[in-house]
């Protein structure tokens, strides 16, 4: 990713009163983060890999389906979907996000979460240029957070993604 196109972006308020709308931060990788609106957050937990139950003849982003508070969910490896690093496989457990979008739910696996940071929604900036064209689908752009480029996701366009219908 191009970062020096992002340094004119305006960070995040530091002071005391929380300003902006509260987002997801997460890892893809070592050198991948990315937000996702706590609006389109459902639950964060440790999923035990036992826990997921793996599925025949799937692409390898889908990990396989979890039963979860009633509810049968798939569960995708999110950035090997997006082409960006997948998590470890050979793990006690995952770091799992379930993300909705009206009455659809999906778990996705990050590699790690890191909390929830709060951004000005002009702070949010075109992805254009930035990261590569098969990402731009499911962005809703790029923001510069303390020298770390974040991708600001999509859950409804990640839901609806072609790659999770088609297979």
């Amino acid at each position: 990713m191009n970062s020096s196109a992002l340094t004119r972006l305006t960070k995040p308020s530091t002071n005391k009163k929380n300003q902006g709308d509260a987002y997801l931060k997460f890892q893809f990788g070592k050198h991948s983060a990315a937000v996702l609106s706590m609006s389109q957050a459902q639950e964060v937990f440790v999923l035990p890999v036992g826990r997921l139950t793996p599925m025949p003849n799937m692409p390898p982003y889908v990990m396989g389906l979890l039963n979860r508070r009633s509810k049968v969910l798939w569960v995708i490896d999110l950035g090997v979907m997006l082409g960006l690093p997948g998590v470890e496989t050979n793990v006690q457990h995952y770091n799992s996000v379930i993300i909705n979008s009206g009455s659809v739910s999906l778990g996705i696996i990050v590699q790690a979460v890191e909390g929830v940071v709060r951004l000005k929604p002009e702070s949010i900036q075109p992805p254009l240029g930035q990261v590569s064209s098969g990402l731009v689908p499911y962005l809703r752009g790029c923001v510069l957070l303390e020298k770390e480029i974040l991708l600001a996701l999509d859950a409804e366009a990640i839901i609806r993604s072609p790659l999770l219908h088609n297979t």
